[in-house]
């Protein structure tokens, strides 16, 4: 039962902060985290014990899923050179340079236990940057190679996390092994989230035969894939975050939406959505839940000298040479791709200074990392404590809220002018697809019109009906319209238009819930109509909101 309440709390806090972080000028991790604090800090708070198998199972396949169905395939294969280096190369200088880096300041924690902490602080969170900046204040093209390099380091991160822990465990470590092991899990949690996606699409082509199976049934069945995936991936010692992420990746481009129904597609096209913004948030509130824990029990090992500044200073130097490893890895990358582009006689599209700085305070660390420390093992096979873990969950954690911290107040500053104002290539490409697509419609409409009358058709009433469709067709056309004056006119036509809509929804909903009160209608009546008038007014508002 005391699961129960914490589980309801902690989603009741998600809730509260997602309407709190409009008030506050607080990025929503931050703002999250010092909510988890005020919940666990009293004498009396709450605290959970976290079995760290299960949250790694719980956390870990669906967040990793919804970020790779979300992410921008077409720029992602666009920018695959600088998104792997970053994403492969990158992650394995952090673990070279950043493991050393910690068995230097902090000799008590063993060399491997300092890789495998370097490991897990390797993914980047791009939720949570675009949570701290505005997407139209950092260049397009860095915040998908930002969102490229998350998804994939988390993958690279954790692979090389786990191996490490399993040096830690057994004692031993064989580098020709670990790359064998290595290529093994890569290749295999490929393999396994394809064929993951693949068992899906045939269960839902199984349920699209069967007919009349609830649209409910279908979004479960898009609900367990990326734990399918997972658990599939970690039967046969593979990856099941590559396989997570593998899943989501091929998700979009696998057809298997046609096998879904209306209702199934309705639900899914906010599902990851919400199940994302529950997902971190509820990592960020269990991190600041155990952070009282953490600062009332800081290890020994940091606070020998000077109790309170010590472990803050340790924190703000192990961040702070995060930044510094990240820039020089950027920096080297630039300098490369320069002297490339130059031998093959391309032209090159070299970062700035600012930019490879936003880039580099950009990497900050969020709820894969959280997850995946959280997952070290409480004890070692013979029964003893796991070496220097609570040491490296508190540096895991400080690391975490200092990396947020300053890119909370460095980057907003650093990004400021570096996009130039002028229409955003999304909405000129967004504008473009509306008129293909409305003139393609316009002359499917024109050839069934055209075509002769079937038995017991009213005559002119297929033209008539046609026009009506076709005229609202041709807005659509003249409110993407380059020419300013004419777009202007059939914008302010189409903002009237909306208006009005929204005023007849909001009427029928009046309507509605006052007949339900007149019990003219049931509840079930009531529910139907008023989905119906939900769904309408939410596509009307959507059109308002791209206008």
């Amino acid at each position: 039962m005391h699961v129960a309440v914490f589980i309801l709390v902690v989603l009741v806090f998600v809730a509260v902060s997602g309407a709190l972080v409009r008030l506050v000028r607080v990025p929503l991790p931050v703002l999250q985290i010092a909510m988890g604090a005020a919940l666990a800090w009293p004498v009396r708070g709450m605290h959970v014990e976290i079995d760290p198998e299960l949250f790694l199972l719980v956390f870990i396949p669906p967040l990793l899923f919804g970020d790779a169905y979300g992410a921008p395939k077409r720029e992602l294969v666009a920018l695959r050179g600088p998104i792997l280096d970053l994403a492969i190369g990158l992650a394995f200088f952090t673990i070279v340079g950043f493991g050393y880096a910690l068995h230097w300041l902090v000799p008590s924690i063993p060399l491997v236990v300092a890789f495998a902490l370097a490991a897990v602080l390797s993914p980047t969170d791009a939720v949570a940057v675009s949570s701290i900046v505005d997407r139209n204040v950092v260049p397009a093209r860095l915040m998908h190679i930002l969102e490229g390099e998350s998804l994939l380091n988390d993958a690279s991160g954790l692979v090389m996390f786990r191996f490490a822990v399993a040096a830690v465990l057994t004692g031993s470590f064989s580098f020709a092994a670990a790359s064998l092991s290595f290529l093994y899990a890569v290749a295999a949690g490929i393999l396994a989230g394809a064929v993951a996606l693949f068992v899906a699409a045939k269960v839902l082509q199984l349920l699209n035969r069967i007919g009349g199976v609830p649209g409910e049934a279908q979004v479960l069945v898009m609900i367990l894939l990326p734990f399918v995936a997972y658990l599939g991936a970690e039967h046969v010692g593979a990856s099941g975050i590559l396989a997570a992420v593998t899943a989501g990746l091929l998700t979009g481009g696998s057809g298997i939406f046609r096998f879904l129904g209306v209702s199934a597609r309705i639900q899914i096209m906010s599902l990851w959505t919400t199940l994302s913004f529950v997902f971190n948030g509820t990592l960020f509130i269990l991190l600041g839940v155990q952070l009282p824990d953490i600062i009332r029990n800081v290890p020994p090992e940091l606070s020998s000298r000077l109790p309170v500044i010590e472990p803050i200073l340790t924190v703000l130097a192990l961040t702070l040479c995060l930044i510094a490893l990240r820039f020089l890895w950027i920096w080297v990358g630039d300098i490369a791709t320069r002297i490339s582009a130059r031998l093959r006689k391309h032209k090159a599209e070299p970062f700035g200074l600012r930019v490879r700085l936003a880039g580099s305070v950009a990497g900050v660390r969020g709820a894969i990392t959280l997850a995946g420390i959280l997952s070290l093992p409480l004890a070692m096979p013979d029964g003893s404590p796991f070496p220097a873990r609570d040491v490296v969950i508190f540096l895991a954690a400080g690391v975490i809220i200092c990396s947020l911290v300053i890119a909370s107040l460095a980057l907003p500053r650093i990004a400021r002018g570096l996009v130039e104002p002028g229409e955003d290539a999304g909405a000129a490409e967004e504008r473009l697809a509306r008129v293909g697509a409305a003139k393609a419609a316009i002359a499917r409409i024109e050839s069934i019109a055209g075509a002769d009358a079937g038995d017991g058709e009213v005559p002119g009433a297929r033209l008539a009906a046609a026009d009506s469709i076709v005229a609202g067709y041709r807005r659509r056309i003249a409110a993407s319209d380059e020419a300013d004056e004419g777009r202007a006119e059939a914008r302010e036509a189409g903002r009237l238009e909306l208006e009005l809509r929204l005023a007849g929804i909001e009427a029928e909903r009046t309507a509605v819930r006052a007949m339900f009160r007149r019990r003219e209608i049931n509840d079930h009546t009531m529910q139907a109509l008023l989905t119906e008038i939900t769904l309408s007014e939410a596509l009307l508002k959507g059109r308002r909101a791209r206008k």
